[in-house]
């Protein structure tokens, strides 16, 4: 057995899922004649090889970030997340509708306004799966799995009945948003190679620095993880785990909100009508797992699943392969981790020193022969 500490085992558990993600992809281009070298070749290039494409990279990873916080904050908690697509599109279609309809606004004003009031938005999507689960006992997975197809049609309701139709170019689209909302700047721009990267991508690296912080730093984020490990034994310690069930819930949907946000008003610039639930809320959930629940991990998580995105747009371009092939890496990826178990079996964490526990009196006595009493040492002092 070959022993290794649980972060290095986490470590060496994501990278031989990568390989064998991109492996897998490699068989099945093989098997259907097709070159996965030049394949891959096509895909690092597409997105790394270009100022426009590193660009467009950094811009797929800013929401993905977001949303992948979202989803650790929940699960250490102890609970699963999956409404991370709802809550994302909730804080996208308010955030959009908030800067058409107050146009005239300062950018000062406006876009802190705008993004505000998409994070509530994703929060309180979040926040009623967790006060289900928190007065109630319902299950998380099967509440937000059913809010996600409920804001999915809320969105397109709202859009299409009750918006102004000002503020739109179709039953299916919004306008664009003014320069006054976006997060879209010249400077950025114009150094990507004219790419669509925002100033998202610095919300969320602060974001993780400030996630990072929350989580070892607060008392909140102690007792949101002591309950993810115990909630029996976090109330007993008396934390409350109804209040930090709503709070971690809360959390949860308020980042994929600001995800929801950045994918808003940095990168489409509009809002349109949704015939399914969001990407970013999946992609988010794998990249969480993959970087497990890390802030670093959650970072490179990202950039990897950004190039996979991005870059197979490019593969699908240059080499004529179908963009198909990007889904099934990634599906395989995530499978791998999955069964993290299996690389368990094969490396074997450090074991701990054990405090040395002192032996009862009566069996160390038992376990050395007799001894002198203190008795006996008092009287043969006596004696003399």
């Amino acid at each position: 057995m070959i022993k290794v500490s649980p972060k290095a085992k986490h470590a060496l558990v994501a990278i031989i899922s990568v390989l064998a993600g991109f492996l897998v992809g490699a068989i099945i281009m093989l098997i259907w004649s097709y070159n996965p070298i030049e394949a891959y070749s096509s895909m690092f290039t597409s997105a790394l090889g270009s100022m426009n494409g590193i660009g467009e990279t950094i811009r797929e990873a800013s929401p993905l970030i977001l949303v992948a916080i979202g989803f650790s904050i929940a699960n250490t908690a102890g609970f699963f997340n999956i409404g991370l697509p709802g809550q994302a599109q909730a804080g996208w279609l308010t955030s959009i509708w908030i800067v058409l309809a107050n146009s005239h606004m300062s950018p000062w004003l406006l876009i802190p306004y705008a993004t505000i009031a998409g994070i509530i938005a994703g929060a309180l999507v979040a926040g009623v799966a967790g006060v289900l689960r928190a007065y109630f006992g319902t299950n998380e997975v099967i509440t937000t799995i059913m809010m996600n197809y409920i804001v999915l049609y809320t969105c397109q309701y709202l859009m299409q009945k009750v918006m102004s139709k000002k503020l739109r170019i179709s039953t299916d689209a919004t306008k664009n948003i003014p320069a006054n909302g976006s997060f879209q700047v010249s400077w950025l721009t114009n150094m990507f190679g004219g790419s669509r990267i925002n100033t998202g991508i610095f919300i969320a690296l602060v974001c993780l620095l400030l996630f990072y912080i929350f989580m070892k730093n607060t008392t909140t984020g102690f007792e949101i993880k002591a309950v993810g490990l115990n909630k029996d034994a976090s109330t007993y310690a008396g934390m409350s785990a109804n209040k930090n069930i709503i709070v971690s819930m809360l959390l949860s949907g308020a980042f994929c909100g600001l995800g929801g946000v950045v994918q808003g008003l940095g990168t489409y610039q509009n809002y349109f009508t949704q015939t399914t639930t969001l990407d970013i809320g999946w992609d988010g959930m794998s990249v969480s797992l993959l970087g497990g629940g890390g802030a670093l991990g959650i970072l490179l998580a990202a950039i990897l699943f950004s190039i996979l995105k991005i870059g197979g747009l490019g593969m699908q371009t240059l080499a004529g392969i179908p963009y198909e092939i990007v889904s099934i890496v990634i599906a395989a990826i995530i499978f791998f981790v999955a069964i993290d178990y299996v690389i368990g079996l094969l490396f074997k964490d450090k074991e701990q020193p054990q405090p040395v526990q002192n032996k009862p009196v009566a069996a160390t006595a038992s376990d050395s022969g007799p001894q002198k009493t203190g008795t006996d040492d008092s009287k043969a002092e006596g004696g003399k």
